[in-house]
């Protein structure tokens, strides 16, 4: 609970997409609406569209995989 909240790093890019559905981030850093994700060591970005969609499934633990 204490945690300190570390910020993504900026990719080499420079452009974060969405994962799900391609959408870029029209901003860097993108929104603070986007969802970043570690699957598998990867940090992997969610739009909001994408997130608000699968909430539940980004809620339960599961990977982007599955949903």
């Amino acid at each position: 609970m204490d945690e300190e909240t570390q910020h993504p790093v900026n990719p080499a890019a420079g452009h974060v997409a969405c994962a799900r559905c391609g959408t870029t981030a029209r901003s860097d850093p993108p929104p603070p609406t986007w969802l970043c994700s570690v699957e598998n060591g990867r940090r992997q970005y969610f739009c909001d569209d994408c997130a608000r969609t699968h909430i539940r499934a980004i809620e339960s633990g599961l990977d982007s995989a599955w949903w």
